[in-house]
């Protein structure tokens, strides 16, 4: 699997299994502890999904999925919102603020893997264009 995955999550273990658990299974994981790394690192490269932990301090996932949705150059990029938030409405919140799925934590590792799949390919029908950017 050659897909780039980028991890938006302020809770270091919680990066460091995710990106253990896509990396062993041949993704190429970039991870960055919050809003600013992550505008940083879309600015170098643009991944297939961006797993984005939504309570963050600063701008929180919600404010900068909006913010990528809004901007022409990041708009087609998934998002997908990976959370501890999975409370009654959560997930409807999440895809109203610009969320193109949902993930709850703590993550699965044995399905993880397969859901993140799952994501990538529906990503990569909707962009066609998901070359490198120019």
């Amino acid at each position: 699997m050659n897909a780039r995955i980028l991890i938006v999550d302020d809770n270091p273990a919680n990066l460091k299994l995710a990106a253990d658990v896509l990396g062993f299974d041949g993704y190429h994981v970039e991870t960055v502890e919050n809003a600013a790394g992550a505008l940083e690192a879309l600015r170098r490269q643009r991944p297939d999904l961006i797993l984005m932990d939504i309570a963050m301090p600063g701008m929180d996932g919600l404010a900068l999925t909006r913010l990528l949705k809004a901007d022409p150059a990041t708009q087609l990029i998934p998002v997908v919102a990976l959370t501890a938030s999975a409370m009654k409405g959560d997930e409807r919140r999440t895809r109203a603020a610009g969320c193109d799925g949902y993930i709850s934590k703590p993550i699965d590792t044995r399905t993880f893997s397969g859901q993140v799949a799952d994501y990538v390919s529906r990503g990569a029908v909707a962009r066609p264009d998901s070359l490198p950017p120019s």
